[in-house]
């Protein structure tokens, strides 16, 4: 009798482990936050990093990512425990439009990635599988500050990267976890480096401190003079310099740029055709620097983007040309040899925020401030297609970008 009690017992045991073996047994279920108006700040702000899911019921390709991306957090979370290192989280934007509009959602599934609530350009634009996914937050998890073993390792650095090397007493500080914290959210326009104890002493005679070693050979290093705590001062300062002023457009970052959400002035270029851009860049600097965050400077291959030169009756063999693509229309500078005229593209940036170049876009040049026999500031000619059929043509998704397939569009 005991022999027959003990067997039930024993088969349960045998099944249960040929369940797992084959995956058959029911899974955990997810650990995937609901976000909303009045726990998203308090979500993101306390997670090391964050995925978002910002989707839509009536989206069938959001429906189709719902499984997938529960599975991969569960395969996440065993490898992640800690509950604030790695959050998978929802946001339903039929009932939250306005967090959808925050965070400029126009296109369902959208998985945008966060770290300590700061929302990171580049989205999650991989393979929709557990896989992918998990992959790729593993990736997030590995740490961008690479530490020197020895000083000699500088005379070897890829100097055609930004790089930002810090030197520390001790890793175990406040100056370093700052550091850490901007390196994870730069690790994509930065190479980050560290040295500490005795391998830094050398450079560190006034302290600790940050250098910036700009791209080529023979150039001067920048050092950091702000506070070593203070994230936001760091960071800004680290964000100036790994993250060029003027920036090349391609078909692959064309969609994240557009989702910046700020209007773009576009260089177009020949590709060998290196003085234009050196001139543009200088130009931009020297004119435009205040407006940096309110708008875009770019430059494009005209070669690769005979589509948004279309649009503004140009080819290639018209480059240089430059314009700005307003999201609503694009604007064409009148000619770019009057690039170093004082204030002149500054006035074609400010003529964009005022609205005159879109008054003029519609009705004509503007009579109350044109000069006799001066040529309009740039406006697109009166030929160009009517706004109806240009938002058709080429909305400016379109223009720089190739869409997904897998996302449906609001």
């Amino acid at each position: 009798m005991k022999l027959l009690a003990i067997y039930p017992s024993l088969d349960i045991r045998f099944v249960t482990v040929v369940l797992l073996v084959m995956g058959l047994s029911t899974p955990g279920q997810a650990e995937i936050t609901s976000l909303d108006s009045a726990n998203i700040d308090d979500v993101l702000n306390n997670a090391g990093v964050s995925i978002v899911n910002f989707y839509a019921d009536w989206c069938r390709f959001s429906q189709m990512l719902h499984p997938i991306f529960e599975e991969a957090s569960n395969i996440v979370r065993e490898e992640f425990p800690e509950t604030t290192q790695v959050v998978f989280a929802r946001v339903d934007c039929d009932q939250h439009s306005d967090i959808a509009q925050r965070y400029r959602i126009t296109k369902y599934p959208t998985l945008k990635l966060f770290r300590n609530g700061m929302m990171m350009k580049r989205e999650y634009r991989g393979q929709r599988s557990v896989v992918a996914i998990a992959d790729f937050i593993r990736q997030q998890q590995v740490n961008p500050v690479k530490e020197l073993q020895s000083m000699e390792e500088i005379n070897t650095l890829d100097r055609s990267k930004r790089n930002i090397i810090a030197y520390f007493e001790s890793k175990d500080s406040d100056n370093y976890h700052t550091y850490a914290k901007v390196a994870n959210i730069l690790r994509d326009d930065c190479t980050f480096l560290s040295a500490f104890g005795a391998i830094s002493q050398a450079e560190r005679f006034s302290g600790d401190n940050i250098i910036y070693k700009p791209v080529g050979e023979g150039i001067p290093d920048m050092v950091y003079l702000g506070s070593l705590t203070n994230f936001d001062l760091t960071y800004a300062w680290a964000q100036d310099k790994c993250v060029p002023l003027v920036r090349e457009i391609t078909f692959e970052n064309g969609e994240e740029l557009t989702e910046e959400g700020i209007p773009f002035l576009i260089l177009f270029h020949v590709k060998e055709d290196t003085q234009s851009l050196e001139k543009f860049q200088h130009e931009v600097a020297r004119q435009l620097i205040s407006e940096k965050g309110s708008i875009n400077f770019l430059h494009a291959d005209c070669e690769k983007f005979r589509h948004p030169l279309l649009h503004i009756q140009k080819t290639p063999a018209d480059c240089p040309v430059i314009a700005i693509d307003s999201f609503r229309h694009m604007y064409v500078y009148p000619d770019f040899n009057d690039l170093n005229i004082p204030g002149k593209l500054r006035q074609f940036v400010l003529d964009l925020h005022s609205g005159k170049l879109h008054r003029e876009f519609h009705h004509g040049p503007d009579p109350t401030d044109s000069t006799p026999g001066q040529e309009d500031t740039g406006v697109e000619v009166a030929s160009s297609p009517p706004e109806s059929s240009f938002q058709k043509l080429a909305p400016s998704e379109t223009r720089y970008t190739i869409l997904r397939r897998d996302r449906d569009e609001l």
